[in-house]
């Protein structure tokens, strides 16, 4: 049931009238006041005779209440179907009824909902407003509500790029296994950390999961979604006929949807696995199909323009290499990228002057990546670069240190 109580005392003030003019002849004042504070429980006929004095219908409002419901319901279905549209459409609908909601059972449900789009919109700041609101409330919640609180926050820690804490909330929350922590969403959430921590084994294992239940479910962006994470991790387990076929499935299905969106990311992994496979002119073909489908001023570009600056490199063409590496180190300064601008300007001294190049990648480039701890593959491959190099100068010292970082455990 509503709270009527809070609603009497609402609507009350909204038009103006006192306890005692709402009270004559229904119900005493002090009683009326218990009601109000919700400290008194009414009788129907009392609180229909209350509500009528306020010109409110008691039917009207249980409708009402049933409304907020189903379109709780609905915006958290069209959420987990990413149906962007449809699902704006609805919360507006409920945005519309917001002055009903603190009266209603589902005050909580609703707030809950409201942080959950304002994460499906990528409305950071907001969502962590909402967070704050939630947090003070959090001791009133259900044990449903706060199940999705602290599912919410690890969605909102993804999106923070906070991984390893998001990780932490998610394992708890499948080792209490209460409610929906087995979703196709939950597990997709699941398998998305796993392969930003690229514990790649575990992505697989959870993405497969989550693929499953989507199917089953017929929910097709979704599916789309868990496959991308599939062949991403496929590529980092080095389990590449498995990958190939999810990014050509991913290919077909993207365009037979109008996916456009989702295309550049799609050709660009593709592209990666091409390069990690050695088929490097097939990469750079994707990497290109990837490249004109982007803004140019975005990180997502700059990924690919380094992408094929680095295969333009690596094949030798000078300068096709110079001309990508040159927009990336470009780019990346204006974006602010300094894991791109230190790579792009790499390769530049490279081509340039090997000895130069080489300084710089001992002093710059090797400490950010330690730093950072990003990309085992990139130290990996640099550390093998100084080996290499140092080795064909009579360095044997310092080539042997370097060969001891890729095999002795300090990586």
């Amino acid at each position: 049931m509503m709270e009527f109580g809070a609603l009497i005392k609402y609507y009350r003030t909204q038009r103006g009238m006192t306890q005692t003019e709402l009270a004559k002849g229904i119900c005493s004042v002090p009683h009326l006041s218990k009601i109000e504070n919700n400290s008194k429980e009414a009788n129907e006929e009392t609180i229909a005779l209350l509500l009528e004095r306020l010109s409110i219908s008691l039917e009207e409002m249980e409708e009402k209440e049933e409304e907020i419901k189903h379109l709780l319901r609905d915006v958290n279905n069209k959420i987990n179907f990413y149906l962007t549209k449809e699902v704006d459409e609805t919360y507006q609908k409920l945005k519309n009824r917001e002055h009903l909601t603190p009266f209603s059972k589902h005050i909580y449900i609703w707030e809950l909902t409201k942080y959950r789009y304002l994460l499906f919109k990528r409305q950071i700041g907001e969502a962590e407003s909402q967070r704050d609101l939630l947090f003070k409330q959090k001791k009133k919640f259900s044990q449903h509500e706060s199940y999705f609180f602290r599912y919410y926050n690890a969605i909102f820690l993804i999106l923070k790029g906070q991984h390893k804490n998001a990780d932490d909330i998610l394992e708890t929350l499948y080792i209490e296994n209460e409610h929906d922590a087995t979703s196709g969403e939950f597990l997709y959430h699941r398998a998305l950390v796993k392969s930003s921590l690229e514990q790649s084994g575990h992505a697989i294992h959870f993405g497969k999961m989550a693929l499953q239940i989507f199917m089953n479910q017929h929910n097709f962006l979704r599916i789309l979604h868990t496959l991308m994470l599939l062949g991403i991790s496929y590529t980092h387990s080095k389990i590449y006929e498995e990958a190939e076929g999810c990014f050509q499935h991913l290919i077909r299905n993207a365009e037979l949807l109008k996916e456009e969106k989702m295309l550049p990311q799609i050709y660009h992994n593709m592209g990666f696995l091409q390069h990690k496979m050695n088929n490097d002119r097939e990469a750079l073909f994707y990497y290109e199909k990837s490249l004109a489908l982007q803004s140019n001023l975005n990180q997502h570009y700059l990924v690919t323009l380094y992408s094929i600056g680095e295969i333009y490199f690596s094949l030798q063409s000078t300068e096709k290499a110079k001309k990508y590496l040159q927009e990336a180190y470009s780019l990346s300064k204006e974006l602010g990228n300094k894991k791109y601008r230190l790579l792009a300007e790499f390769y530049l001294f490279h081509m340039a002057s090997t000895q130069k190049a080489f300084k710089y990648l001992e002093a710059k480039v090797i400490p950010y990546f330690e730093e950072t701890h990003e990309q085992i593959d990139y130290l990996t491959r640099f550390y093998k670069m100084l080996a290499d190099y140092y080795n064909e100068n009579g360095m044997v010292h310092k080539a042997v240190s370097y060969l001891n970082k890729i095999t002795g455990g300090i990586i």
